[in-house]
């Protein structure tokens, strides 16, 4: 798993998904959010972060925990819990429109339970009851994410902080939800950083920007019955990436329901994009094709496993 993580991680992961019946996506910390065996325990912090005064970017973080948390598997979250031995990858995770971090807890906490420190800052002007709400301001959110993992970046050198020698900042993964994969694909402009290695564009909207910059592999997926963000919208996006690129359709599926355990389609996207970071940030070459019910599409234009 190119050096980096711990042999745990690597024997754990088989079970990850062995995914129970439907649980809600909103959970408070210390609930059970799942039930499936993760290779570590999961913490939670919250950071009142912020892009300039006019832009409070409030930003809950999962992470792996040590033993001391619990055991591996139980789906239990614990707020400020000891960070796990070792350096952990960064994914900055982004919330759609009339959305909010927590209400994607079921995916972002397995992502943290296989190894990753996942990032999801509430947006001033398009999370959920917000009092000035305008989806307008997306144009302004690809510099509030980057802000968020820079911040977040200097926590490895705090001295005193819970992250000080546990965050692997050398590689990010961008990923989001509808409003949000805009989000995530909108930091792939001309001059992003090399650190962006990879994003994860699921039910992703119509760009108003151009890919550019340093290459960075993109993992699209789409529900081809979405009546929100059209099935064609994503594959418009996805044609313009000029990187490694693979797309996951979900055939009859929605918007959204997919990312609810027990819902069709959810374990595909939760192997695809587990996949897809130990791949991109892990350095996981195997990973990269892994056997598994992904249904993702290739073709001469699709080269992710080509």
């Amino acid at each position: 798993m190119g050096g980096r993580r711990s042999v745990l991680a690597l024997v754990a992961l088989l079970l990850l998904f062995a995914i129970s019946a439907f649980v809600p996506a909103a959970a408070a910390p210390g609930d059970t959010v799942f039930s499936a065996a993760g290779a570590y325990p999961v913490g939670v912090r919250t950071l009142a972060l912020a892009r300039g005064p006019d832009r409070p970017l409030p930003t809950t973080i999962w992470y792996p925990a040590s033993l001391s948390a619990g055991r591996p598997g139980t789906g239990t979250v614990t707020r400020d819990a000891a960070v796990a031995a070792g350096r952990f990858p960064l994914v900055i995770f982004s919330h759609g429109l009339q959305s909010r971090p927590e209400d994607h807890v079921q995916m972002t906490t397995r992502w943290a339970a296989a190894g990753f420190v996942v990032m999801a800052p509430a947006f001033p002007h398009t999370k959920k009851n917000a009092p000035a709400y305008t989806r307008d301001d997306l144009v302004n959110q690809p510099a509030d994410a980057w802000a968020v993992v820079l911040a977040v970046s200097k926590l490895d050198a705090a001295p005193d902080d819970l992250f000080a020698g546990h965050l692997d900042t050398r590689d990010v993964v961008a990923a989001g939800h509808s409003g949000g994969a805009y989000t995530a694909a909108a930091m792939f402009q001309q001059g992003h950083s090399a650190r962006l290695k990879g994003a994860i564009v699921i039910a992703g909207a119509r760009p108003r920007f151009e890919f550019g910059g340093p290459p960075a592999a993109m993992l699209f997926i789409h529900g081809d019955a979405d009546p929100t963000v059209p099935y064609s919208t994503g594959r418009a996006v996805f044609a313009r990436v000029p990187w490694d690129k693979g797309f996951l359709t979900l055939p009859g599926l929605n918007h959204g329901s997919y990312l609810s355990p027990g819902r069709p389609g959810f374990n595909e996207v939760m192997t695809s994009t587990t996949d897809f970071l130990r791949w991109r940030l892990d350095g996981d070459k195997h990973a990269r094709c892994a056997p598994g019910p992904l249904r993702i599409t290739f073709g001469p234009d699709e080269p992710l496993c080509g």
